[in-house]
Parts: structure tokens; C-alpha cells; sequence
């Protein structure tokens, strides 16, 4: 079963402002191409930790302090590699039930 709501997702990085933003469009296009609806913001780790999303993604030094705020944490190393990210959110929500 598919998700029936906006799917949230949050881009995480140490201050919430370069990486997080090249990361949302990376989400976004990502997104895009498995055909989820998602609203995606960027943000730092600090101000992620009073948010309640569906999905979390950052790199693994930022995702590890935040693991428990989201039922999907998804760590990448390059934030411009739109399919690798779609890979990784297609796996992780299809074990969700998100993705049909």
C-alpha cells in the first residue's frame, strides 16, 4: 500500500545551509523521478531534532545523532548523486509500504 499523504522529508546538514540546500534538490529530483509526493526542506541537525518527518537525509556524521527522529534514515556521501539516492529511497520505502 502506498503512502496517501505528502511524504515529509527533511535534508540535514551541520549548519543547514549549503550542503542541505543541494541536498533537497538532489531529493527532490529523486523523488520526482519514483513519483512520490513529498515536501522537502533543508535544515541543521539542531533544529531537525524538533521536527517530525518520514524521512531524514544527511551524511553520516549528521544522521547518527538524529537517527531516531524519522522511521527512514537515509545517509549519503555525495549529495549530486540523484540515483544512487533514488536507489536508496526506493528500497527504503518499498520495506516501508510507501512505494508501490
Amino acid at each position: 500500500m502506498a503512502m496517501d499523504r505528502t511524504l515529509e522529508v527533511l535534508a540535514v546538514c551541520g549548519v543547514g545551509m549549503g550542503s542541505s540546500l543541494m541536498l533537497k534538490m538532489t531529493a527532490e529530483d529523486a523523488l520526482r523521478a519514483l513519483n512520490v509526493d513529498a515536501r522537502v526542506e533543508n535544515t541543521d541537525v539542531s533544529t531537525a531534532r524538533g521536527m517530525t518527518v518520514d524521512v531524514i537525509i544527511g551524511q553520516g556524521m549528521h544522521t547518527s545523532e538524529i537517527a531516531e527522529l524519522a522511521p527512514v534514515v537515509i545517509t549519503v556521501s555525495d549529495f549530486l548523486d540523484k540515483e544512487g539516492l533514488e536507489a536508496q529511497l526506493r528500497e527504503r520505502l518499498t520495506e516501508k509500504g510507501w512505494l508501490a
